[in-house]
């Protein structure tokens, strides 16, 4: 089997070496063996975990969720609906999260609304707002 130093892990996940190390720490990537020299030798299961672990970040994941992910592929009592679950909780989550953009959204758009641009600082109508 093939082992990697850490350049070429962070190399082929598409991350920086720090972000191996941070991972590590973490307990997200497990502890590699070293070579005779010391040098960390990752397998190419690291590359597909990190890259699992990037994946889950970029659906919206925090790394505590992400853990607890790996965790449930490990389980051999976790099932399906475990994984469902966590998912349906990161769509209500992001549903939240819309909704609370929506709101500023629209209030940014009251406060521009009020003010012509024009005129001192200290009578517009956006600070004046913002400011009572």
């Amino acid at each position: 089997m093939e082992r990697l130093s850490i350049g070429q892990l962070a190399k082929l996940a598409n991350v920086n070496l720090e972000t191996i190390r941070y991972y590590e720490r973490r307990g997200m990537l497990p502890k590699p063996p070293r070579n005779k020299s010391g040098y960390r030798q990752y397998s190419h299961e690291d590359v597909k975990r990190t890259d699992f672990i990037k994946r889950s970040q970029a659906l919206g994941f925090s790394l505590k969720e992400v853990a607890e992910l790996l965790s449930l592929r490990v389980d051999p009592d976790s099932t399906c609906a475990d994984m469902k679950k966590r998912v349906e909780e990161k769509i209500g989550d992001v549903e939240n999260k819309i909704a609370d953009l929506n709101r500023i959204h629209e209030a940014l758009l009251r406060l521009s609304d009020r003010c012509k641009g024009k005129g001192p600082i200290g009578k517009c109508p956006v600070l004046e707002e913002l400011y009572r």
